[in-house]
């Protein structure tokens, strides 16, 4: 499959607001990436069925007044329950960022460990530092995770902006998501060892985590934004990388969706 005939769909409304990111960053990679209301999807407009790939983005949705992501997932999970579980079994790709990794936690689809979709096993909880982040961080990628998204990367910076980033899960778990490589991200701090203490570790998430990933690999969420960071001149060190001849000729962000639109073109029809 031609990547022009990748189709991307980017769920919108009720507070969320990345929507225009996340379309660009998936057009800059060759796929059709098309932006949909939930509601035209829960009263049967459109279907999963048309896509090759999922976006939950950030946001705020619903006004995170419930805790971020739950009355989103609520609603998906009463009314597109079985078309997700469709999507999934077909071999789908599916990636939540921010308020959409808060989603994807809460609708049970990532880390579904044992392949136990829809059945909650983590959650975003409140920072540990008790505010709003809005800043970047240093990322390392796993090289033994199975994710899709996170292939070729090795340390990562990207931006944040969320309040409830701490990623928490009970020990048996957790456990798992280590010994399965789930953890796909972890804060670092600026020389790739992993991030114990903020600010490099934001949010107090246990292990460092900032993005995990499903046992295929395939269904992936994060709190950073990468759709933030498709121009080098997003980053606020450009000035002087460009001074220092080291200024990339995109933005690091670029690469989770390009490792998606490619798998996609490669495995899917």
């Amino acid at each position: 499959m031609n990547k022009a005939d990748v189709k991307v769909l980017v769920i919108t409304g009720f507070g969320l607001n990345c929507e225009k990111e996340t379309t660009a960053a998936f057009k800059l990679c060759g796929a059709s990436p098309e932006m949909v209301h939930l509601n035209d999807l829960l009263n049967g407009k459109r279907t999963l069925d048309e896509f090759h790939i999922l976006a939950f983005i950030g946001g705020f949705s619903f006004g995170d007044h419930l805790g971020a992501g739950t009355v989103f997932a609520n609603r998906v999970k009463s009314k597109l329950r079985d078309q997700l579980e469709k999507f999934v079994g077909n071999g789908k790709l599916i990636i939540g960022i921010c308020n959409g990794f808060q989603t994807l936690t809460r609708l049970g689809l990532a880390p579904a460990v044992d392949g136990n979709y829809f059945e909650q096993e983590a959650a975003l909880a409140h920072n540990d530092c008790g505010v709003f982040r809005d800043d970047w961080v240093y990322l390392k990628a796993n090289a033994d995770s199975p994710c899709v998204f996170t292939k070729g990367i090795d340390v990562i910076k990207l931006p944040i902006r969320h309040g409830e980033g701490k990623f928490v899960a009970d020990e048996e778990i957790m456990n798992k998501i280590k010994s399965r490589n789930l953890t796909a991200l972890q804060y670092t701090n600026s020389d790739g060892s992993i991030a114990e203490e903020f600010p490099a570790n934001p949010n107090g998430s246990i292990d460092s985590i900032a993005g995990i990933c499903d046992e295929t690999g395939r269904i992936f969420g994060l709190m950073p934004h990468p759709e933030a960071f498709l121009s080098p001149y997003n980053s606020p060190t450009w000035t002087t990388e460009k001074i220092q001849g080291t200024l990339p000729e995109e933005g690091e962000g670029v690469i989770f969706f390009r490792n998606a639109v490619n798998y996609a073109s490669e495995n899917l029809v």
